[in-house]
């Protein structure tokens, strides 16, 4: 009888790696003697098996599309300091981590100065995404606009815009900070007019609206490209005070008490 049982449990391995469940495979014996001393039936054996491979297998697919999304950093909405960022709109940053503005395919867009949290919010509703099973792919702004002109230029163009289609999520940070070529403002407009309704784009952005022919270089295409950014859209204000700076003000004041106090 233990011949056959090893039998069953060498061949039951050899099929489970045949048809790819791997986590069946590594976990069949352990739940099979968990389920025996449960007095659980061998539906209920079959069921917990398959929610264990079920669970592995979307862990394994999340953790590939974080990588393929190429943020700079992970970052979670849980380390963001809201109470630093007081302009922020707590309750409408909550509601946009629901993705629902993505099944929308509508757009956010995330306007204040530098370091008051546009990155790390915008990067926090990517990672969000990412875990509801979108597509998503993090670009600084300068980043995206050169590899579209040496796409361009290497007869690319077509493949790239290709994979910047298949995305549900399009996320475009630091939009200002430096102007954008003719050539290249043309590009980076083709590419938010492309995902116009078909999916959604995050732009982060140290400028006000009026300013962003600054960078767009073209008074028709900053119209051009603010119309289809904000036709469907939710706009979010951080504030143009760098909590950066009044944290590391903080510090500072709080090291010249503890210094004159003689650090008690």
């Amino acid at each position: 009888m233990k011949k056959i049982e090893a039998k069953s449990t060498v061949l039951l391995g050899h099929h489970l790696k045949a048809l790819k469940l791997p986590t069946m495979h590594a976990e069949c014996e352990k739940v099979a003697r968990r389920c025996a001393a449960e007095n659980v039936d061998h539906l209920g054996f079959l069921l917990q098996l398959c929610e264990l491979e079920l669970i592995e297998r979307e862990r394994r697919s999340a953790e590939r599309r974080l990588k393929a999304a190429r943020f700079p950093s992970i970052k979670a909405l849980e380390s963001f300091d809201f109470a630093a960022a007081p302009r922020v709109n707590k309750p409408q940053v909550l509601e946009l981590l629901r993705c629902e503005y993505v099944e929308r395919r509508e757009n956010v867009l995330l306007v204040g100065g530098p370091g008051t949290g546009k990155t790390h919010l915008a990067t926090a509703l990517g990672v969000e995404a990412c875990g509801r099973g979108k597509r998503v792919r993090f670009y600084r702004v300068t980043e995206l606009v050169t590899q579209l002109l040496e796409a361009r230029e290497d007869r690319q163009l077509g493949r790239l815009k290709a994979q910047l289609a298949k995305l549900d999520l399009l996320i475009l940070d630091e939009l200002g900070y430096v102007p954008a070529s003719k050539a290249g403002a043309e590009l980076l407009f083709d590419v938010i007019s492309r995902a116009y309704e078909r999916s959604s784009v995050v732009v982060t952005s140290n400028l006000p609206f009026e300013q962003w022919t600054e960078v767009l270089m073209s008074e028709r295409l900053t119209g051009a490209t603010l119309d289809r950014l904000t036709h469907r859209c939710t706009i979010l204000e951080t504030g143009g005070e760098s909590y950066r700076l009044r944290a590391a003000r903080r510090r500072r004041s709080g090291e010249v008490v503890d210094a004159a106090s003689g650090g008690k």
